[in-house]
């Protein structure tokens, strides 16, 4: 089952990253989904790695804004599910 779990605010297309305003929790270890407004998959993966302020964390909490490292293609406006 997908949960949306926020919106992408911005992507850093050299690291590459995504910066996601979290509406749930999410955790290094957990499988999303990025989707693109009209709900077409983009890709999905394994968070392996996620930054608050340029510190590493394992668990992001609903309201934080993370940076996540991701291996395809986002823009603002796509929208990330987790995978329950």
């Amino acid at each position: 089952m997908e949960v949306l779990i926020g919106k992408v605010k911005h992507f850093y297309p050299h690291i590459p990253a995504i910066i996601v305003e979290l509406n749930q929790d999410l955790k290094v270890g957990d499988e999303i989904v990025i989707k693109k407004k009209n709900g077409d998959e983009k890709f999905r993966q394994i968070v392996q790695s996620m930054e608050i302020e340029r510190k590493r964390v394992e668990i992001a909490k609903a309201g934080q804004e993370v940076s996540i490292l991701i291996n395809g293609k986002s823009k603002e406006g796509d929208l990330v599910y987790k995978l329950n």
